[in-house]
């Protein structure tokens, strides 16, 4: 047994299941419940859509920086997307237009699809930094250092983690093709819901091809 085997064997299953729902369940809170759950309760209370968009995501920033303090490093997706809020809200406060902000997260999935798809060029693909939040995780810091110590000695390895990388950077793009269409098409207080419904069903395409993939492959720890 190799030293990740060990580290990954310190953990049993049932816990590596049990951190990884929980952070999911981080994510989930994060990026659905809040912007979604507070767009339409705010709505409910007769707010405006510009403030309804707005708030629920002022609400995220400071779940990003507790979690850079707690991690003591910055994630560098959530910097982005922290970033593409505060572009797309500046974008709304000049053009006065909800459907602007709406279209945001065309902006978001877009750019984050085109910029994960240039990672492929580099020694740090998009899969290989994502990847670093699940292993920990599941393995923990030691585990994660062992696992991402293959990419200097196998080439097989590197292969996976850009073929997995070109598959998510694909579908980012493709997701905000839609987006887009949507925002400029539907009801203005319509476009939250089905934008999520239309981004979940991605999402869950992305995983499963994932999961799959990573099984396969003997990259799943």
């Amino acid at each position: 047994m190799n030293q990740q085997q060990t580290i990954a064997a310190e953990r049993t299953p049932q816990q590596k299941r049990a951190a990884l729902r929980r952070h999911l369940g981080r994510q989930l809170l994060v990026e659905l419940v809040l912007p979604l759950g507070g767009y339409y309760g705010l709505r409910a209370a007769g707010v405006d859509p510009w403030l309804a968009l707005i708030a629920p995501a002022l609400l995220i920033v400071p779940f990003l920086a507790y979690h850079a303090i707690r991690q003591r490093r910055i994630d560098m997706v959530a910097l982005f997307t922290l970033t593409m809020i505060v572009v797309g809200t500046v974008m709304t406060l000049v053009t006065g237009d909800p459907r602007t902000l709406m279209v945001r997260d065309s902006w978001i999935f877009g750019v984050l699809g085109l910029w994960v798809l240039a990672t492929l060029f580099t020694q740090f693909p998009f899969m290989r930094t994502a990847a670093r939040t699940i292993v920990t995780v599941k393995i923990g810091e030691e585990g994660y250092r062992q696992w991402d110590a293959r990419w200097d000695s196998d080439s097989r390895f590197r292969s996976q983690l850009r073929l997995l990388t070109a598959v998510w950077g694909t579908g980012f793009v493709l997701d905000a093709l839609v987006r887009v269409a949507l925002a400029y098409t539907l009801p203005v207080d319509s476009i939250p819901l089905v934008s999520t419904l239309q981004w979940l069903v991605v999402l869950a395409a992305l995983i499963a091809f994932q999961n799959f993939y990573v099984t396969k492959h003997g990259l799943k720890v």
